[in-house]
């Protein structure tokens, strides 16, 4: 069974036991989390949201904080000696799938 999920303004499709990283959680490493805006859950039985899922949910545990690795934003303007190096570390957070709720 998998199910896709809303969070962070991206929708990702997940699977129980599943890894994956999501934009920056308010949650410790340890904590359990819940995504209540699930989109579509499929496998035996298939139900899809308008927009959501009523009563579905799916719970995640949060394994770790971090931040992605840098991107380098480089910006300049031709023939007036102009140029702005600037780095960005994206934050995320690591959560492991438990559970989908119907």
């Amino acid at each position: 069974m998998y199910a896709i999920i809303e969070t962070g303004g991206k929708q990702l499709k997940v699977e129980e036991g599943q890894a994956i990283f999501v934009e920056k959680l308010s949650a410790e490493a340890g904590e359990e989390v819940t995504f209540d805006k699930v989109l579509f859950v499929g496998g035996e039985n298939t139900k899809v949201g308008n927009p959501t899922i009523d009563g579905a949910t799916v719970s995640a545990k949060v394994e770790k904080q971090g931040r992605a690795k840098k991107l380098v934003v480089f910006k300049y303007k031709a023939k007036k000696n102009v140029r702005k190096k600037q780095g960005h570390r994206q934050p995320y957070t690591k959560v492991v799938i438990e559970k989908i709720n119907l």
